[in-house]
């Protein structure tokens, strides 16, 4: 999916500023924020972007966090303030949707890093699976009750083991890239690039 321009400079939907509620926030400290963007906007839902703790306000009903390189958004979590407030809305089982490094950041262990983010995801997630010569491809799976859903991988995670908590929604060449746990939703792969908003909408249904 192609963004416009306009995305660059948009902090916000239209109607967002004087939205009370039904606002999504979307991690904006680095990564591919602009597309989940684009994408709420064609679904005509209320986002906002999350740049530091002052942006996340009442109004936030959700969380999106976008694919990225997760050491990197983990380090500015911590010093934007946005840590603590995320976590507080995972912990509250409100809704949130990881995809790539998002998965990444929810994961409760990461077999090849030693650091643990929001430890939400009942999951053992490697990073880079696919490593750098594998790293970006195309496929087509199921997401559950969604069938034929496009998948777009760069650079993405795969599931090593998957916990009691979680289920497995998605499954490439028999390695696991989509769960679901409660309210989390988190995949390997990046819908927000795709012209398919299933996955969005099944999020915004949460």
């Amino acid at each position: 999916m192609v963004v416009a321009v306009e995305y660059i400079s948009k902090e916000e939907s239209a109607e967002a500023e004087n939205a009370k509620h039904g606002v999504t926030g979307i991690l904006a400290v680095q990564g591919a924020f602009a597309e989940h963007a684009a994408m709420l906007d064609r679904l005509g839902a209320q986002w906002k972007l999350l740049r530091d703790v002052e942006d996340f306000d009442d109004s936030i009903d959700r969380v999106i966090l976008p694919g990225g390189e997760s050491t990197t958004q983990g380090k500015l979590l911590h010093s934007t303030g946005l840590f603590e407030k995320i976590a507080a809305h995972i912990a509250a089982g409100k809704p949130v949707f990881g995809t790539c490094a998002g998965m990444i950041l929810l994961a409760k262990k990461l077999d090849n890093d030693d650091n643990v983010y929001f430890g939400a995801l009942d999951a053992v997630v490697r990073r880079n699976a696919y490593g750098r010569q594998l790293g970006s491809f195309a496929a087509t799976a199921d997401f559950g009750d969604i069938k034929d859903f496009p998948l777009v991988f760069i650079r993405g995670p795969f599931v090593v083991s998957v916990g009691s908590q979680a289920t497995i929604e998605t499954e490439v060449n028999g390695n696991v890239v989509g769960l679901r746990q409660g309210n989390i939703i988190a995949t390997a792969f990046h819908p927000e690039l795709t012209e398919d908003p299933r996955i969005h909408e099944l999020f915004l249904g949460l």
